[in-house]
């Protein structure tokens, strides 16, 4: 089984960017899918974006759509989430996760492997 170890999160203020980072080792990088959950202090672990094995379709939330773009390199066995424009409402721990599913979205009952999450705070 793969594991995921994230990095790259940070504080910023309003309106800047970060690249989150998530390097996969063990397991085969090409069998899973991959994607980015995020959980706000008090709050439940809710989807941000997904990458599909294979196809490499991309999908993502409503509240990041337009500012968020998720990658993945397989040759080095990376995944990349870029987020600009950020905001207040994006500060969370962000996790990296993975499934073997070939499906666009899935819930965090589907996901297979969790990294330990990094910490993104957006404050002015």
């Amino acid at each position: 089984q793969v594991q995921l170890v994230e990095s790259g999160g940070g504080s910023v203020m309003p309106g800047a960017s970060l690249r989150l980072s998530c390097a996969a080792s063990g397991g085969t990088f090409t069998d899973y899918s991959l994607g980015w959950f995020r959980q706000a202090h008090g709050n439940e672990r809710e989807f941000v974006s997904t990458i599909v094995k294979r196809v490499d379709n991309k999908y993502y939330s409503d509240s990041v759509l337009g500012r968020f773009t998720i990658s993945r390199d397989n040759d080095n066995n990376m995944m990349y989430l870029q987020m600009n424009n950020l905001r207040p409402e994006d500060t969370a721990i962000y996790y990296c996760v993975g499934t073997t599913r070939q499906q666009g979205t899935f819930n965090t009952g589907q996901v297979e492997v969790w990294g330990r999450g990094t910490q993104v705070t957006v404050s002015s």
